[in-house]
């Protein structure tokens, strides 16, 4: 059973001329982005040398000014240094949804420069823990081919396993869950609309296997809705997505000053200071 190190202070909303109180937040699986998944993400990408572009599109009438312009979608575009890998923040631009939640973040990355299409992406909504995604893009920042997978399954479940993580017991080799049973990570088919640069990933005949990818949420309560999910197209690298659930299944505490709703009461708090 989980409980407060320190019931005895307040989680409710900060009066207006105080500053909210900041905390060491466990598990980081449930602790969500702080309100802050958009900063996390672009401050780790700026730290790797990656270029922003903001992508406006909207409606201009003929002798509108400027200020007047209907912006109908706008999106920020990362890209790094050497046009491989790029992130896209597309909460603005009506993005589908996993699990009832929205895109927040999408990740793409590709073989070469000789083509444009991208060979896989990853897909991240609202309250994936900062710090996790932002583990993830330094994993990928760091690989010379984000294309190229150097290991199998084995080590994506190896890395939450290691953090005290469960095997599902009827899939032992495919899937996980933490021991609260709230989040889970499996390798299994994708979600509509998961891009992947493997004609496989779009076209499957009958009787035909799917190709696979893995998937990482958190539901807190059974049948109450996901807090987050993730979505790893089929062509993602094993190890990048052990550099993802290795973060994620971390025990290492994280510093928060908004909680969510749904796991406030199973979070273990200190304050920071």
């Amino acid at each position: 059973m989980e409980a407060h190190l320190y019931p005895d202070f307040p989680f409710g909303p900060p009066s207006p001329t105080s500053v909210p109180a900041a905390y060491w937040v466990g598990p980081r699986h449930l602790a969500g982005d702080d309100g802050r998944l958009y900063d996390a993400v672009t401050d780790t990408l700026a730290g790797l040398g990656w270029t922003s572009l903001a992508i406006v599109r909207g409606r201009r009438e003929p002798d509108e000014a400027p200020e007047d312009r209907q912006v109908l979608r706008s999106t920020v575009l990362h890209i790094s240094p050497d046009s491989l890998r790029w992130a896209q923040w597309v909460v603005p631009d009506e993005p589908f949804h996993l699990g009832n939640q929205p895109i927040a973040w999408q990740v793409s990355a590709r073989a070469g420069l000789s083509s444009p299409l991208a060979q896989w992406s990853a897909y991240f909504t609202p309250e994936v823990p900062g710090e996790v995604l932002a583990d993830f893009l330094v994993a990928l920042d760091a690989r010379d081919k984000p294309a190229l997978s150097l290991g199998g399954p084995e080590l994506v479940l190896d890395a939450v396993t290691a953090h005290g993580w469960l095997r599902d017991v009827d899939q032992p080799g495919t899937g996980a869950v933490d021991p609260s049973f709230a989040s889970h990570i499996r390798l299994g088919e994708v979600p509509p609309l998961i891009q992947d640069a493997d004609p496989r990933a779009l076209v499957v005949e009958a009787n035909e296997a799917v190709l696979a990818g893995w998937q990482a949420w958190a539901e807190p309560v059974l049948g109450a809705g996901y807090l987050w999910a993730a979505s790893f197209g089929p062509s993602v690298p094993h190890d990048l997505v052990a550099a993802f659930a290795d973060s994620l299944s971390s025990s290492a505490p994280v510093l928060r000053r908004v909680l969510p709703e749904s796991t406030r009461d199973r979070l273990l708090c200190a304050p920071a200071s």
